[in-house]
């Protein structure tokens, strides 16, 4: 079982005024669908869900409780009002836990405060990515020491744990560049760079102007 667990109720209200009352009333509207299954209207309180989203991301395994029966899922999909604070919809995919699924993980970098070489700028180029594997191995995260990253050895996609574990299929190039440091430029080199470029004055014709003089 999941070591993150939610619990959620059927959904009867389906027009839109229902799903307004739900929100006011403090719940979040959403669907649990699985292959080859018939999706279920469910509602899941906004609380709970804030905080089990929070935790588990969209790339965490979740034990779903709907009337006592217990399923494994991931959130798939999560819609948010543009400018309230306020979750509008939500869908939950049921996994079956003997075949494989495809699911993006976001990499995090860690050691920041602990690189060597103080004056350089820290480049992440890739924040995450995409895996197929079981349900049962999914990591929980992804991250990436990078206390002992140099200006000539980034990180790559071969550097994680995860690329050499065989029953995870990772979609990246092994030389793909996850984080990078960068040497600062110095003022001089930034007023080098502003003298090598020349100012060209470009006419820019006027809308209406050709019209007038043909007239």
């Amino acid at each position: 079982m999941a070591a993150i667990k939610i619990q959620v109720e059927k959904r009867t209200g389906l027009g839109k005024n229902k799903v307004d009352k739900l929100r006011q009333g403090d719940f979040v509207p959403g669907v649990l669908y699985g292959k080859g299954q018939e999706t279920e209207h469910i509602q899941v309180g906004r609380r709970d869900f804030d905080k089990v989203y929070r935790s588990a991301g969209m790339s965490t395994l979740i034990d779903l409780d709907l009337d006592g029966n217990v399923v494994p899922v991931l959130i798939k999909e999560v819609q948010v009002h543009p400018f309230k604070k306020q979750y509008l919809h939500v869908d939950f995919q049921k996994l079956n836990m003997d075949e494989t699924v495809k699911l993006t993980i976001p990499i995090v970098l860690v050691g920041r405060d602990n690189i060597e070489s103080k004056e350089g700028i820290l480049m992440q180029q890739l924040d995450e990515i995409e895996i197929e594997c079981l349900p049962m191995d999914i990591p929980q995260s992804i991250e990436v020491d990078v206390s002992h990253i140099d200006y000539n050895t980034p990180v790559f996609v071969s550097d994680l744990d995860i690329f050499a574990n065989e029953d995870i299929v990772v979609f990246r190039e092994a030389d793909d560049v996850i984080a990078s440091l960068i040497e600062p430029t110095s003022e001089e080199e930034l007023e080098e760079l502003d003298e090598d470029v020349e100012e060209v004055d470009v006419d820019v014709p006027v809308i209406g102007e050709e019209e007038s003089e043909e007239e």
